[in-house]
């Protein structure tokens, strides 16, 4: 077992691009447990966590339906956002601008053999950050992410989560809404739920900005504490 954890912050960066670089990591890890399996070979297999913000795009999980996004191609381009239809979870998210998205890649055989454990504890990290800005959040039953005011008129989302996972293998993750520009939810229907609001961070503490690195930080520190991993490397972009 290797619970270490190597953690980059890719600062701004394009989404196809991220996704590749998801993608050679995701390989990396596979293959090397392909590896071990034929070869007993007994390589560990390292553990990854990403950090990013993307410009303004809409990604649609491979269950999701098409007509939650509710602009056209055209529309897109005068927002100056882009679409991508890729292979996690779940339905339709946007990411922007001010918003702290998060790409494990780990290899749960390294901590646990449990994909809705390893969700859970995604939002776990997520609410326990909340906390220490005074905010209580909560998971919404059957509906995976994590929200504010569950159960009552006033139900709204601030993080979104959707995964993959092969052989054991994570990528794809979470997006948690800090600064976020919430004009941009209104252009689908998120997750595919609907009658249910987004929020930001920002929003729900009256600021009109919140220290995105110290999120950031406390976010690493509760995902480290759950896991029991050890910080190996903190990469700057």
């Amino acid at each position: 077992m290797n619970k270490q954890l190597l953690v980059q912050d890719l600062g701004h960066k394009d989404y196809k691009e991220t996704w590749e670089y998801q993608e050679a990591l995701f390989k990396e890890i596979i293959d090397i447990k392909i590896k071990n399996r034929r070869e007993d070979a007994g390589l560990k297999t390292p553990n990854h966590f990403l950090f990013v913000e993307h410009p303004h795009v809409y990604t649609l999980g491979k269950s999701g339906d098409f007509e939650n996004l509710l602009v056209s191609e055209e529309d897109l381009a005068k927002i100056g956002a882009t679409f991508y239809k890729i292979n996690r979870g779940g339905d339709i998210t946007y990411h922007g601008p001010g918003q702290i998205v998060g790409y494990p890649i780990i290899d749960l055989e390294n901590f646990f053999t449990d994909i809705h454990k390893y969700l859970r504890f995604l939002e776990e990290m997520v609410i326990l950050t909340l906390a220490e800005y005074g905010i209580e959040a909560e998971r919404s039953p059957g509906e995976t992410g994590v929200w504010l005011d569950v159960g009552t008129p006033f139900a709204r989302k601030i993080c979104a989560m959707g995964v993959r996972a092969s052989r054991w293998v994570t990528m794809h993750g979470f997006a948690l809404n800090i600064n976020s520009d919430l004009g941009y939810f209104d252009n689908m229907i998120p997750c595919g739920i609907k009658g249910k609001a987004v929020t930001s961070l920002n929003v729900e503490l009256g600021k009109a900005e919140v220290d995105i690195a110290e999120v950031k930080a406390k976010l690493l520190k509760h995902f480290t504490q759950l896991f029991e991993a050890e910080l190996k490397q903190k990469i700057e972009a």
